[in-house]
């Protein structure tokens, strides 16, 4: 690790230089964080997890044909990523009435929403990630209106295929983000799904008894967070079905 190039590090994930052209190495720490990095912990086990989950997960949109940056898994904590030019913006799924939809609109929290609502929020830590709209994506210039109409199409399928996963082990989406990067081949650019997709990037309900299987177990002192994690994990088949919740978890390969 010392001796490889060190691209870029955010609050739960290292970028390092990869082996081939026009790759990344993607590292997963067992870091969490909640509030803008106000609230910080090292969860043993929470980087292994959240590496084997966003495998499952990438793996399942690219076979049904939602391009994402994943190439393959390199062991327990890495994986190889295609590099990509990431879209200055978090783009928010929302089916369920939680966290900061409900806080702004007042709405009581589980309340099921008409319809998959999609947000849009400028990333910078330093401004809190604020929520814009489209007028702001076009006035400055972040993505082209071709961009947001498949920004909107790539995130309505990610919710429709994370949706009916996660149903069918008894779980509820509630809402989840994504960000998007631009690739090139030759002329044509085209849009991925980059970054990672886990229990750190959705709000995940357990479907009959509403127990929380996310970051915020973390965020509201729930519990164990690998606990929870490790749950899903199991659920989805990541782990074994008789294995029981550990802090440094065995996984299959």
């Amino acid at each position: 690790m010392a001796r490889r190039k060190k691209i870029y590090e955010g609050k739960a994930k290292i970028l390092y230089e990869g082996p081939e052209p026009g790759t990344l190495v993607q590292y997963f720490k067992d870091d969490a964080t909640a509030f803008n990095a106000q609230k910080k912990d090292v969860v043993d086990g929470k980087g292994v997890l959240n590496n084997r989950l966003s495998e499952f997960f990438m793996t399942g949109l690219n076979n049904i044909g939602v391009p994402t940056h994943f190439i393959r898994r390199l062991n327990m904590r890495e994986q190889l990523v295609r590099s990509c030019e990431i879209i200055p913006l978090e783009i928010v799924v929302r089916n369920v009435a939680a966290g900061s939809l409900a806080q702004r609109l007042g709405l009581e929290e589980g309340a099921a929403l008409p319809r998959p609502i999609v947000e849009y929020y400028y990333k910078d830590d330093k401004l809190n990630d604020p929520m814009v709209t489209e007028e702001h994506i076009a006035a400055f210039g972040w993505a082209s209106q071709q961009d947001m109409d498949d920004i909107l199409s790539l995130a309505l399928r990610v919710n429709d295929f994370l949706s009916g996963v996660m149903i069918a082990v008894g779980i509820k989406l509630v809402d989840f983000k994504i960000e998007v990067g631009r690739v090139y081949d030759g002329d044509y650019q085209r849009l991925i799904v980059a970054d990672e997709i886990s229990p750190d990037s959705c709000r995940l309900w357990d479907a009959e008894t509403g127990q929380k299987l996310d970051k915020d177990v973390f965020r509201r002192d729930l519990g164990n967070l690998a606990d929870a994690y490790t749950e899903v994990a199991r659920r989805l088949g990541v782990m074994p079905k008789n294995s029981q919740p550990v802090t440094k978890p065995t996984l299959i390969n």
